[in-house]
């Protein structure tokens, strides 16, 4: 562990006190974004997009599943993945326990990705998730929304060098990188009024941070998040991890 200046504890708390308000200060702005991501202009979702699910073929509009809300998270699971990306495996072990209490608020959680249902449901059950899980892959759902992306578009990009994280998660996920990054993750949110589906909000990179549990706690212990320099990427699938 790294050498860090050592106080007594009036010091800390001085120090904290003065810490406190500026954190005060971030909730307060933190309330004021979400009451602007509410106030955002609906769209309606004019697109007849087709899911296949557990039970079969559904619309969109079908998601809700009594809903008036529909949270999907796009699961980087593409038809060439082998396993779903880790990352979005360390996201989905936040949100599947939380689940149960968004329908309590009468919000539907849901994942999709483009691999076939059938794959998504035998990863889910190793992973020992319950959400549902629905395949997006016969339509442009995930395209539309720019979390699907052609050769052409990320040539680019694998021209560069690519990151050892890349080639890392597109080994753990059996794909090769064109595979792996033809998919993105990102969130997006709906609300169904008198039949008719609207598109709320869309986000994507750390926009994800609060399905990230681990982040915000890794924020508050000692050494923080602590990956400047890894070349690797430290997180695994939650039974990957080794026993110590």
């Amino acid at each position: 562990m790294r050498e860090h200046r050592v106080g007594t504890q009036e010091e800390f708390q001085a120090a904290r006190e003065e810490l406190l308000v500026q954190e005060k200060e971030l909730t307060r702005r933190g309330d004021e974004l979400a009451q602007k991501r509410r106030d955002l202009p609906w769209v309606r979702v004019e697109k007849d997009y087709r899911f296949e699910t557990e039970g079969g073929t559904a619309a969109l509009a079908d998601l809700f599943a009594g809903c008036s809300q529909l949270l999907v998270y796009h699961f980087m699971f593409g038809p060439p993945y082998e396993a779903g990306c880790p990352v979005c495996s360390s996201i989905a072990d936040t949100l599947d326990p939380n689940a149960v209490h968004l329908k309590a608020r009468d919000v539907t959680l849901i994942c999709s990705s483009r691999a076939p249902v059938d794959k998504l449901l035998a990863y889910r059950e190793r992973m020992g998730w319950s959400f549902d899980w629905v395949c997006a892959g016969g339509s442009d759902f995930h395209r539309d929304l720019g979390f699907q992306y052609t050769e052409e578009e990320l040539a680019p990009f694998l021209r560069g060098g690519i990151p050892a994280t890349v080639s890392q998660m597109a080994e753990a996920c059996g794909t090769d990188v064109l595979g792996y990054v033809s998919e993105g993750p990102g969130l997006s949110c709906y609300a169904l009024s008198e039949g008719t589906v609207y598109r709320t909000y869309v986000t994507t990179a750390r926009g994800l941070e609060p399905a990230m549990a681990y982040y915000g706690l890794l924020d508050r212990a000692p050494l923080g998040r602590h990956e400047e320099g890894e070349e690797a990427h430290w997180l695994r699938r939650h039974d990957e991890y080794e026993e110590t």
